[in-house]
Parts: C-alpha cells; sequence; structure tokens
C-alpha cells in the first residue's frame, strides 16, 4: 500500500509506514459526565495508537460517540468515532459526520448498529436509511469527491477521514464473511477491525482466504481480541451472543482456575502472542476490553505489542 496520508490521523500514518497498530475500545458512560471515560482515558494513554468509541452499543442509550471522542482527543488519546446506521438517517449521518471532522476528528468506524431490541429501548423505531457498505462507499466519496451522498459538490472543506470497517470471521456462512469484507473494502474501508477472536484455528483460516485474495494488501486488518473476566462470561459468550465462537475448553480453563480475572488476561495474552507469531496478514491487534479497561495496559505488555512513542 501507497504511503499517501488521506486523512492526517495518527492511526493512519503508522499504519501507513507498516509499523503495527495498537487500538482499544472505550464505551461512553450511561450519564452526561466525562469524568470516567478521560479516567480511563488516563489509564490507556500510551499504550494505544487510537481507541474506538463505541455508538450506543448494544442498543443501549450512551453520551454520543464524538462528544465522548472530542473529551478522550482532549486527554491525550486520538479517538476512532464510531457511526451507526441504526439510528440515523442519511441526513443525519452527513451532519454528524461533519460536526466531527469540525472538531478535529479524524477516523472514523462505520457499522450497521446492533439492533434496538437488544438494548433498553427494544420498542424504539430503527433506521436502516442505508447499510454499512453504502454507509463506507458515500463517507470515502465525500472525502475523495467532494459530494454529499445525494451527489451534490461539497464546494470547500470536506471531510478528510481515515475510514474504517468490521469483520467477523465467525459469523456463518464462513465463506461469505470474507466475501462481505471484500465488497466493504471494496467500497472504500482503509482500515478493518475484527470480532473478538477465541476460536483460533477459524480465525488463521479466515486469514489464509484473506492473504489469498491480497484483502491484507488493500486494507490495513487488526485482530480484534478480548480478555474475559470468567467461565459465566465466557459460557454467555458462547451460547448468548451470536457470530462468537467461544471453544469449550477456555470456558474449562477459567473455570478451573484459582483467580478467573487473572487467568482471563493470561489467556488474551496467549492468544495475541499466537496471532503475532503464527498468521499472516494482520497490521495490528484492537482490545476490547469494556468496562475493564484497567487490565489493557497489562495486556499489551505481556504481549510485547507496546506501540512505539
Amino acid at each position: 500500500m501507497k504511503m499517501t496520508i488521506s486523512s492526517g490521523s495518527n492511526l493512519e500514518k503508522i499504519l501507513k509506514s507498516g509499523r503495527h497498530a495498537v487500538t482499544a475500545e472505550l464505551g461512553p458512560p450511561k450519564h452526561s459526565s466525562p469524568d470516567n471515560i478521560i479516567r480511563h482515558t488516563n489509564t490507556l494513554r500510551g499504550y494505544v495508537d487510537a481507541a474506538n468509541i463505541t455508538d450506543c452499543q448494544s442498543a443501549v442509550v450512551r453520551m454520543s460517540s464524538i462528544s465522548a471522542a472530542l473529551h478522550i482527543m482532549n486527554n491525550g488519546i486520538e479517538p476512532v468515532i464510531q457511526i451507526t446506521c441504526r439510528d440515523r438517517n442519511r441526513i443525519a449521518i452527513q451532519s454528524d459526520l461533519l460536526g466531527a471532522y469540525s472538531l478535529g476528528l479524524k477516523n472514523v468506524l462505520c457499522l450497521s448498529g446492533d439492533h434496538q431490541v437488544f438494548g433498553n429501548h427494544p420498542t424504539a423505531k430503527n433506521v436502516y436509511d442505508i447499510d454499512s457498505i453504502q454507509l463506507i462507499q458515500l463517507t470515502r466519496r465525500m472525502r475523495d469527491e467532494k459530494l454529499f451522498f445525494s451527489g451534490e459538490p461539497i464546494k470547500e472543506h470536506e471531510p478528510k477521514f481515515f475510514i474504517g470497517a468490521v469483520a467477523n470471521p465467525f459469523a456463518d456462512p464462513f465463506e461469505y464473511q470474507v466475501d462481505r469484507l471484500e465488497k466493504k473494502i471494496n467500497a472504500g474501508a482503509e482500515f478493518i477491525q475484527t470480532q473478538c477472536i477465541y476460536d483460533l484455528e477459524r480465525f488463521a483460516r479466515f486469514m489464509d482466504t484473506c492473504v489469498e485474495r491480497g484483502l491484507h494488501e488493500r486494507a490495513y486488518i487488526l485482530a480484534g481480541v478480548t480478555p474475559l473476566r470468567g467461565p459465566r462470561a465466557a459460557k454467555f459468550m458462547q451460547t448468548c451472543v451470536p457470530g462468537i465462537t467461544v471453544p469449550e475448553e477456555i470456558v474449562q480453563r477459567l473455570a478451573k482456575a484459582a483467580d478467573p480475572k487473572v487467568e482471563g488476561v493470561i489467556i488474551c495474552t496467549e492468544q495475541i502472542k499466537y496471532i503475532k507469531e503464527n498468521i499472516k496478514g494482520l497490521s495490528g491487534f484492537h482490545i476490547m476490553a469494556i468496562s475493564w479497561e484497567e487490565v489493557v495496559p497489562e495486556i499489551i505488555k505481556g504481549a510485547g505489542i507496546c506501540p512505539c512513542p
């Protein structure tokens, strides 16, 4: 991939320089105070190259991704805002993109969004005016062609985002997931963050297919990992969360551990080391430890993936 910088974001510069990136994830609070997210920012500063700010994850009302991202940026970590298609039509999406870029936010992750039935307003009306692939394509067009979604020209000051998307190697049918990833890259996604990985064998097959197709040369793929607090969390992920595969051996290992939380961190560290040493085509790691941010530095140090200063 050529070293042509589109957005000027730190994350883009790191990935395009050939260095592996480390990103984390921060969930905005379910209230209006920024204190907690600033505290988590202080915990992660110096350990990650950027941090995703989720957009009402699990369809639960939280502080907006854009507002929370500004607090994070002002406290020393570059944010990656999330924009979902669930809650906004194309007018509102473009308004948010323009506003976010005006605040200095340069990275955006384009998502469909969890369905509202899973959240705390299950009777809310969803929008889905466009899907995530269309969102990627149209956001890229705003930047590169200076056009609104309607085709009307943006006369000046177009938003120049570094554009990301997600991939789930564990959803079925398996073969379709690589096809879907390729569609997102064709639409204009420049970096990819995967769903959390527990089934290393299946992830290896997914990445082998990506490498065979050359997708790793067209977008930067970051492997997603999530530490588990204990066997109950592992069993819940295994049985109740669609699109995630948790091997039974991990559940049993946590169940037998003297301290399941310590064991969960060790397992996550081992997974990163294995992926780093054995799976080709990756450009870094995305660590998702929502509501457990304090263990992220320990995982990063233990796995030997500390970002360069």
